[in-house]
């Protein structure tokens, strides 16, 4: 149940105020965003307003408050991975997953997004699926790296 799981990272956090970053970095960790749900439980038990954890989920890109996928994609769009095809890798990624990018495949499998310079710039363009970067991608790599993240459960 999602307000056990909530209560158990509170616990573990000892509902100090000064730890409620890492509160949300649990919570976005166990649900892939933060429910509303889960910041009035910690407001409520921390004692904080709930506002103030609006202010630092919308501050930190770390933190969304919409449902996010199993694996986050995301596109560099700084200088040379833009000149050097990542529009291009973008709209293949949109193909291939079937989303928008900004968005969720329906599955809840992938989130698409673009970032700023990523300061791998000798490897344009980039793409960081889950942590790992990836260089050189171009079309034509895009159907193989997903294949291989819709085969992880």
């Amino acid at each position: 149940m999602e307000t056990d799981k909530v209560q158990e990272i509170i616990e573990r956090w000892e509902k100090r105020e000064d730890l409620m970053i890492e509160m949300l970095h649990d919570v976005q960790s166990e649900f892939n965003y933060l429910p509303e749900d889960a910041l009035s439980q910690i407001s409520d038990e921390v004692g904080v307003q709930v506002s103030t954890l609006y202010s630092i989920a919308t501050f930190y890109q770390a933190f969304s408050l919409t449902p996010r996928g199993k694996h986050q994609i995301s596109v560099c769009m700084g200088t040379p991975c833009h000149a050097l095809g990542a529009p291009i890798v973008v709209e293949a990624l949109e193909r291939q997953l079937n989303v928008k990018c900004g968005g969720t495949t329906d599955d809840m499998n992938f989130t698409l997004e673009t970032t700023g310079c990523v300061g791998t710039c000798g490897l344009a363009p980039v793409i960081i699926v889950d942590n790992e970067l990836y260089g050189h991608v171009n079309p034509a790599k895009v159907s193989k790296l997903v294949d291989k993240y819709k085969n992880q459960k």
